[in-house]
């Protein structure tokens, strides 16, 4: 691999790049003492809100600036800003997490157990990410590590968070209009403030629409593979008493996407005579109480319901049914469509007791969290198949229960120990028409235990140790052997040490991270090709089993420094090895794992160039990565440049935005296997790409 190579290339342009930012500051910044103080970050998906800089966790918050300096719309546009963390598509948008190189590539037939849990609003999400869009989000909580104290069977490899902005003391709103290249278009509203002493609300709706980045041939569009999303949210919050309050968020999201994403040439241009959608519609409603039993004593309920149809199709053959005709492999062709529409419905219900004060035991002030959990998944599927003579259709039903604790213990003013645990018991039943059955009824744990020293100006190191687990399956198949008809429950030990701090009068701040995680019984996807009897293609069939162990290790960088009141930098690193240690007759064995680049990286200035108008430019990288556990196809390393310059006066605003400038090929997902008639089938490698270079212009108004 060329991965040492790169990174080395970067190390070595570090200092290049640093002598540019310090002239580029030479002359935009006439003196540093004019920096000002950067704003406390604080966290919300933990068990208490805490500052940034004060958690012991490998942790990104990603703001709202973050989002609108990307113009992102959905979730995928800016995980890039995060160390350590990758996205696969497949689909029409990344909704497939990688986070420290764990986390699913994609979902066909078979029922998935996720490695990276989704909550948006404190609503599970999990598994159906395209619903992950911005719409109003207040900032995106990205947590390193398994979360098995916090979250659960679903948070392996971790968790992402995203949290929306709440109902104000004021009136205010604002009105966002954006248009950009490939016809994109977004509008965006949203409403807020009092509508009584004790009742506030807030109301956000968004459209966003675009063709996309494909161009079909055969049937002469180009918006084969376009973006179709509306998304809808209601906060309304409500003081009972002094003691008590409630919130209920409603949410909808209706994403109408196409799928075209594919080329038998490796190229953006496609022949598909039935290019495929990539559907969502979901419905979700939570409702969480607070109630302050008393000076000591906290309750917090939550309880949500989310229901989601979906549906993903897709041309197999990628090709109009002539594409041979003429031509010496006239007769080879094949003409197929895949399609999977799934019903799901999720309920979760989570109580728990805080205590408002630390109580005192032995002297020793210690701070406790107690709580019970239960979580009901059902999802049925059917699949139409262009090659089965009747649909297949499925039904997994999961139930998980769970009791929970925390303590924090001031060891002294200095000294913090804290520790958790979970023990979950998880029951899964799975049926489908093909007389595959399964059933699994196992108890599961996780935890954490965390060592935490505050030095002297606000500065800390910690260690930490966390398990984490991920719940065993079922392949569904009906081809498979047997033995491959399940696989068994992943677990992960996790060994972390962190420093953060905020140095320069807190202008400067910043978090590192090294990480050690040791897998057993990994859950990685394998392949059989198997040749069709009724034509010269193949079928692709995937399906999950165990590896013995494997190990991911590597660091985590980020900082963000107001060099003064007009000039800020950002930036993180992530550094990540990864392999698996399988029998030695096994090709995985010692091998890296897949979509988990060795580094990747973001480096940002912004710049206040005049009285409300505000220059940024960032800078991008990843290194290349396996596509896939099941061949040894590979991605390429890339670096992007993005910029965006706003104008904000409080009250109108207005950016232009370029994303990807030098309009570099990235690759998002790959597979490895024949499916071009016109080279008789022969095995090759085909490769989605992401984003190419878009512009935009974005305008706003804030009314109060």
């Amino acid at each position: 691999m060329k991965s040492s190579t790169v990174f080395d290339s970067f190390i070595v342009f570090v200092p290049i790049l640093k002598y540019f930012i310090v002239v580029f500051m030479g002359i935009f910044v006439p003196s540093l003492s004019l920096a000002t103080e950067l704003e406390e970050v604080i966290v919300t998906s933990d068990f208490r809100d805490s500052a940034l800089l004060e958690l012991s966790n490998s942790v990104t918050v990603l703001s709202s600036k973050d989002i609108a300096r990307r113009q992102a719309k959905h979730l995928d546009q800016i995980l890039n800003l995060a160390p350590n963390v990758n996205f696969a598509s497949g689909a029409s948008r990344g909704r497939f997490v990688q986070i420290r190189g764990i986390g699913e590539r994609s979902q066909f037939i078979e029922p998935i157990n996720p490695s990276v849990g989704i909550a948006i609003d404190g609503i599970d999400f999990t598994g159906i990410a395209g619903a992950a869009t911005t719409m109003d989000i207040e900032q995106v909580e990205i947590l390193r590590g398994p979360q098995g104290t916090l979250f659960g069977a679903n948070a392996l490899a971790g968790l992402i968070n995203l949290k929306s902005y709440q109902p104000s003391e004021d009136m205010e709103g604002t009105l966002t209009l954006t248009s950009g290249t490939y016809d994109s278009n977004t509008f965006f509203t949203a409403l807020g403030g009092p509508i009584s002493q004790k009742v506030g609300s807030r109301l956000a709706i968004q459209s966003h629409k675009s063709d996309g980045y494909i161009t079909n041939d055969y049937l002469r569009r180009d918006d084969t593979d376009g973006i179709d999303e509306l998304s809808f949210r209601s906060t309304t919050e409500w003081a009972i008493s002094n003691d008590l309050k409630t919130k209920l968020t409603i949410f909808h999201v209706d994403v109408d996407n196409g799928y075209d994403g594919f080329s038998l040439d490796n190229t953006r241009t496609t022949f598909s005579d039935n290019p495929g959608h990539d559907r969502q519609k979901s419905t979700a409603l939570g409702v969480e109480t607070t109630w302050d039993l008393n000076k000591d004593l906290q309750f917090i309920g939550m309880a949500s319901r989310v229901q989601s149809d979906l549906e993903y199709g897709y041309d197999e053959d990628w090709a109009y049914p002539s594409i041979c005709v003429g031509l010496a492999c006239d007769g080879w062709e094949y003409n197929s469509q895949d399609n999977y529409l799934r019903d799901r419905e999720n309920s979760t219900i989570d109580f728990r007791f805080i205590s408002n004060r630390p109580a005192l035991v032995m002297d020793l002030p210690v701070a406790w969290v107690f709580g019970v959990y239960s979580r009901q998944q059902s999802e049925t599927l059917i699949r139409e198949y262009t090659y089965n003579s009747k649909d297949f259709s499925s039904t997994f039903d999961t139930r998980n229960s769970a009791v929970y604790g925390q303590l924090s213990l001031d060891v002294s003013s200095r000294l913090n120990l804290l520790t958790g645990i979970r023990f979950e018991n998880r029951d899964a039943t799975y049926v489908d028409t093909d007389a595959v059955m399964h059933n699994v009824d196992e108890d599961l744990w996780g935890g954490r235990i965390s060592l935490q020293f505050k030095m002297d100006e606000g500065r800390v190191v910690y260690g930490l140790i966390s398990r984490g687990y991920k719940a065993g399956g079922v392949n569904s198949d009906p081809d498979l052997a047997p033995e491959d008809r399940e696989f068994d429950t992943e677990f992960m030990w996790n060994v972390e040490t962190g420093f953060k701090a905020s140095w320069m009068q807190d202008k400067f701040s910043t978090q590192i991270a090294l990480f050690y995680q040791e897998r057993r019984d990994i859950q990685i996807k394998q392949s059989l090709v198997q040749p069709r009897v009724d034509s010269n293609a193949s079928d692709f069939i995937d399906y999950l089993g165990n590896s013995a162990k494997g190990s991911n290790y590597g660091f985590e960088l980020e900082f963000v420094w107001d060099a003064s009141d007009r000039v800020t930098l950002s930036g993180s690193l992530g550094r990540l090895q990864t392999e698996y240690n399988t029998p030695s007759s096994d090709y995985l064995n010692s091998r890296e794992q897949a979509h988990a680049p060795s580094y990747q990286f973001d480096v940002g200035v912004g710049v206040r160039i005049a009285d409300n108008w505000v220059w940024t430019l960032n800078l991008e990288g990843k290194d290349d990565f396996y596509l896939s556990s099941s061949h040894n196809t590979q991605s390429e390393a890339y670096q992007l440049v993005n910029t965006n310059l706003t104008y904000d006066d409080g009250t109108w605003m207005a950016a232009l935005w370029a994303r990807n400038i030098f309009d570099e090929e990235i690759i998002i997902r790959g597979f490895r296997f024949g499916n071009d008639p016109r080279k008789y089938y022969a095995t090759e490698s085909y490769f989605q790409y992401g984003e190419p270079r878009v512009l935009g212009l974005s305008g706003g108004y804030r009314f109060f």
